[in-house]
């Protein structure tokens, strides 16, 4: 009898039937959290409890919870329904997943009704957890958390847009003040306002009067959480033409983002070129996000809006993380992630670093502690796109890198890393580029960003990827020349590629030569 050939290795065979996920990574997870706000209820179930989390499932319904609130004081009967067939699925979602823990947090609607403790009781029944019920100040300070998890160096206003509150906290180099909360979530005020924009800007106006003296912001951005501002955000990427479509870290100035909110408050959300980017189930509420955004910007003056990705949830998990893991980089963290499930060897990306140091300091490039973080980053997400054809993995990486789900990094960041792993491939050309993401950078983070890829260039022709070689090589400038120094045992590894490469690095930053020399 013939035999046929197996297309899978008994390794890989072997993998499938104990039901692992290689790319998936080990620790204290998966962790769902459920989060039933005023307006929609969520859960988000994470891979695992770490500084740099990444999603594993998530999905919303809005069911309007606070509907109807202001006027009756009680969540209405249908709404109340719809979450709890909701949580039931979400509960056996959490179950398939073998979360470790799950959290169920809420919010205004569940903490203001007349019968959210009766619902609270079914939700616990459900789920077999208890409920954590936040008041507002418990808003205010894990939207705080969530957003000093997610910015690097966060100093301004948090606001956090509810569909029943707005909550507003100053954050100073890390540490977090005193929350205000405001009764004037999308959905609350919609009602309040019974559907006229004049009337609810009364209503806002007068809400946030005091905020210009309690929370000034002059100079310093504004952070905006919450669902319905990254709806409005995501409409201006659309008008504007932005060519990344990554949410977190998008960034406003605050007269343009005034004036945007100010015309989706008052204009006929049809006739608004591109409004179908943001979902039908969104759109009524847009208008009042907008009138908020536009009275808070007015009452707190900030220099530019910042849009979060992340808020409560984030910062949920980030509290329960120990003093130490707080303290971690969390673009690093994601970075070391990403280069543990792709890369050929995760050694060799971190041997990198002190190795681009040198490189670096032998051309005279100086760099401030976010362009060394940004290398460092750059260093271990440098070989993720290796599995692509070689003529795609220049065009892959930017991909990947520009798009991920990274936090602890602005957009500029972003397109620092994408560039210079795709030079790192491709050569130190632009053309494939798109023109778009370059203008995301300045011009000394693209020079950064080329020299990076030079240096890389030159470290992969060395080491082919594996750790244990680049730690036994020197770089370093004598004069105007760039020197690589191999041990005896590597001496062979010379030849006309790694010369050219070597020159054209040292060309790169400003040296006239380059040299290597093989040493006993």
């Amino acid at each position: 009898m013939k035999k046929t050939h197996q297309s899978h290795s008994p390794d890989a065979e072997s993998a499938l039937c104990r039901c692992e996920a290689p790319g998936r990574l080990k620790g204290y997870g998966p962790v769902s959290i459920i989060d039933i706000g005023s307006n929609s209820v969520r859960l988000v179930i994470y891979e695992r409890q770490t500084r740099a989390p990444t999603m594993l499932f998530n999905e919303k319904i809005l069911a309007g919870l606070g509907k109807g609130l202001a006027a009756t004081g009680r969540m209405e009967a249908e709404s109340v329904e719809q979450a709890l067939a909701a949580i039931r699925r979400f509960k056996m979602l959490a179950d398939q997943s073998q979360s470790v823990a799950t959290y169920i947090l809420a919010t205004a609607a569940s903490r203001d009704a007349s019968n959210g403790q009766e619902f609270l009781k079914a939700v616990e029944d459900i789920c077999g957890v208890k409920v954590n019920l936040l008041s507002g100040a418990d808003e205010a300070r894990l939207s705080a958390m969530g957003v000093r998890s997610g910015v690097n160096e966060a100093n301004g206003i948090v606001g956090d847009l509810g569909g029943g509150s707005l909550e507003l906290v100053r954050i100073e180099n890390g540490a977090i003040g005193v929350g205000r909360t405001f009764p004037i979530g999308g959905l609350r005020l919609s009602e309040a306002a019974e559907g006229s924009i004049r009337k609810a800007e009364k209503i806002v106006a007068e809400a946030l009067e005091a905020a210009a003296q309690q929370m000034p912001c002059a100079g310093l951005p504004f952070y905006a959480v919450g669902g319905t501002w990254r709806s409005l955000a995501h409409l201006h990427m659309f008008e504007t033409g932005y060519p990344l479509h990554v949410m977190h870290g998008y960034t406003i100035p605050a007269e343009e983002a005034l004036e945007f909110a100010r015309i989706i408050a008052r204009r006929d959300l049809e006739t608004i070129d591109q409004i179908d980017v943001v979902s039908k189930s969104r759109r009524g509420l847009l208008p009042y996000g907008a009138l908020v955004m536009e009275q808070v910007i007015r009452a707190i003056r900030p220099a530019h809006v910042v849009i979060s990705a992340l808020g409560v949830r984030e910062g949920y998990l980030y509290e329960h993380l120990s003093e130490e893991e707080r303290a971690r980089d969390p673009l690093l963290e994601a970075c070391r992630e990403l280069n543990l499930v792709r890369s050929r060897s995760p050694r060799h990306a971190e041997e990198l670093i002190p190795w681009s140091a040198a490189a670096f300091a032998a051309l005279g490039i100086d760099e401030t502690p976010d362009e060394q973080r940004l290398r460092a980053a750059g260093c271990l997400v440098s070989d993720i796109g290796w599995r692509a054809h070689p003529d795609y993995r220049g065009e892959q990486s930017l991909g990947i890198l520009a798009n991920a789900a990274f936090v602890g990094v602005d957009h500029p960041g972003r397109a620092y890393l994408a560039l210079a792993v795709f030079y790192r491939h491709v050569g130190l050309v632009d053309d494939a580029v798109s023109p778009r993401i370059r203008e995301l950078a300045s011009t000394r983070l693209k020079e950064r960003a080329r020299i990076l890829g030079a240096v890389l260039r030159v470290a992969y022709l060395v080491s082919a990827a594996m750790h244990g070689v680049i730690p036994r090589t020197r770089i370093y400038a004598e004069g105007d020349c760039l020197v690589l120094e191999l041990p005896t045992n590597l001496g062979d590894l010379v030849g006309e590629r790694l010369s050219k490469r070597l020159v054209q690095l040292a060309k790169v930053g400003g040296l006239r030569d380059a040299v290597i020399r093989v040493v006993g």
